[in-house]
Parts: C-alpha cells; sequence; structure tokens
C-alpha cells in the first residue's frame, strides 16, 4: 500500500507547486496552466499503474505457490505409500529357436488311459500289408493272437525319426531273443495305408523279423483308446497312435507299456524281454 499511496503524495506536492502563490518568494512556483496540470497528472498515474501493477504480480505469485505446496502435499497425501524394490528386474521373452518336432498329446491330464488294459480281451480288428509281390492282404487280431504269444507294439507314423531309429530296429534286433522266450507274433501296428507301410519296411530292410501291418482308419487304435491328435503339428500328421507295446497270450492282454502321447521310454522290445 505504501508503493501505492506514494504517487499520490507526489501528485499532491506537483499540484502544491503549480498552485502556490506566486508573490510568496519562499514557495517555489510553476507556470499554473491547464497543460501542465494535465501533463502532471498522467505523468504520475502513469507510475501509479506501474507500480499497482508490480505489486498484483508480486500477489498472484505468491498465491501461486502457496496453492501448488497446497495441491503437491494433498495429491502425496492422498496416493497409497509404496516401498520401491531397490533393483528392478525386466524378463525378456527368450530368443525362438527351431525345436525339433516332439510327440505329445494335446490333453493336459497327467493321467495315460486306454479302453483296455491287463487282463482284457484285445477287440477284434483287421489290417492290411503289401506282400512280397505288391499285393494287398489283410489279416485280423485273432489270427494274430489266437492260441499264441504275439508282441503289438504301435508307432505314431512310419518314416518319423524315433520310430526309425529306435522303435521298430529295436524290435528287429531283439526278435531273436523274444521268439527264444515263446513269443510267436511280433508286429508293428501304424495309423498309415498298406503301401507307406511296404515303402518302410523296405528302407528299414527288414524281412520277416517283424510284420510292418497298417490300421489306416485307425479302426483298432480307437477300438482301444489309443487315438492321438497331433493335428496342431506343422507336418499334417493328424489322427495317429501314442506309442505302446503289449504282450498278449491267446488274445488277452498280459502287459500293457502305453507310452505319454509319442515318447520312447518303456516301450521298447528290451522292455518286454525283462518280464518274459
Amino acid at each position: 500500500m505504501a508503493q501505492s499511496i506514494g504517487p499520490w503524495i507526489l501528485h499532491k506536492r506537483a499540484l502544491c507547486l503549480v498552485d502556490s502563490e506566486p508573490n510568496n518568494p519562499t514557495t517555489p512556483s510553476l507556470p499554473n496552466t491547464p497543460f501542465i496540470h494535465s501533463y502532471i497528472s498522467s505523468l504520475l498515474f502513469t507510475n501509479y499503474c506501474h507500480t499497482l501493477i508490480s505489486s498484483l504480480q508480486l500477489t498472484m505469485a505468491a498465491s501461486l505457490t502457496t496453492f501448488s505446496r497446497l495441491i503437491s502435499s494433498t495429491t502425496v497425501s492422498l496416493l497409497p505409500s509404496k516401498t520401491l524394490p531397490s533393483k528392478l528386474s525386466i524378463r525378456l521373452p527368450a530368443s525362438r529357436h527351431a525345436r525339433p518336432l516332439r510327440f505329445s498329446s494335446s490333453s493336459s491330464s497327467s493321467t495315460i488311459t486306454a479302453a483296455i488294459g491287463v487282463g482284457d480281451k484285445l477287440p477284434e480288428a483287421t489290417f492290411s500289408f503289401l506282400d512280397s509281390d505288391g499285393e494287398v492282404k489283410t489279416t485280423t487280431v485273432s489270427e494274430l493272437t489266437k492260441g499264441k504269444k504275439a508282441v503289438l507294439f504301435a508307432v505314431p507314423g512310419a518314416f518319423t525319426p524315433t520310430c526309425s531309429q529306435k522303435h521298430v530296429p529295436g524290435f528287429v534286433e531283439k526278435s531273436g531273443e523274444l521268439k527264444a522266450k515263446g513269443v510267436d507274433t511280433i508286429a508293428c501296428i501304424s495309423v498309415n495305408d498298406a503301401f507307406v507301410m511296404k515303402a518302410w519296411k523296405e528302407d528299414l530292410k527288414v524281412n520277416d523279423e517283424v510284420l510292418l501291418l497298417s490300421d489306416g482308419n485307425g479302426t483298432f487304435t480307437k477300438a482301444i483308446g489309443c487315438e492321438l491328435d497331433l493335428s496342431d503339428k506343422p507336418v499334417g500328421l493328424g489322427v495317429r497312435s501314442r506309442r505302446y507295446a503289449l504282450l498278449a497270450e491267446d488274445g488277452v492282454v498280459k502287459l500293457f507299456n502305453l507310452e505319454e502321447g509319442g515318447a520312447f521310454t518303456f516301450s521298447g522290445a528290451q522292455d518286454i524281454l525283462d518280464v518274459l
């Protein structure tokens, strides 16, 4: 307020100078004209306005500072307090590498089940194969097992790596030992057509040690509840058979080693020999 009153005091003093008595030698005077009055008034009013604006600016700045502090303290008090970890860890997605094809069931269940088990009679079904002359022949479950001790093992697909490199060659290699233990029939079953099974047999150089049979429509595979849906695989396998090995006497299951999907852990020839 002192700054705003000051210009008006100066204004009064200036007017006194203008209005002073001309005959009084002790009082200085200025020419008493309307122009002088107007000039002094406008000059002093301008000075007053500048002073008033400066005062308002200072007042507003102080108010804004106070308001900002108030808002900041309110915001902080409204937010829940959290203790930040001393170290932040960021997990980046792992790089994608090509993975080998794995035959695994799409089912999330850890229990492997089938429609048959030890003590059950094998369901009747017909298999096909090509003889040495390329003629299509058929055989049945009864013909393979009636009055006999038979080993039937299944693979997810002909020409697939594990089946070609381990499963079938293992039974070919151990066929003599198995027959020495009283096994009459050793047959490999796959959901492939008879022509594929013939080509696979020739590629593996299998003779009469093991029969390679086609369950082309999956009739037997579905009847014993061992179908394996591999439709999600990029190689177009579709519905195939789980890997297994069973021992049947006169058509009755004595041993049934059913793998998880296409895994190969306990369905080999040696696993059958170990129980004979």
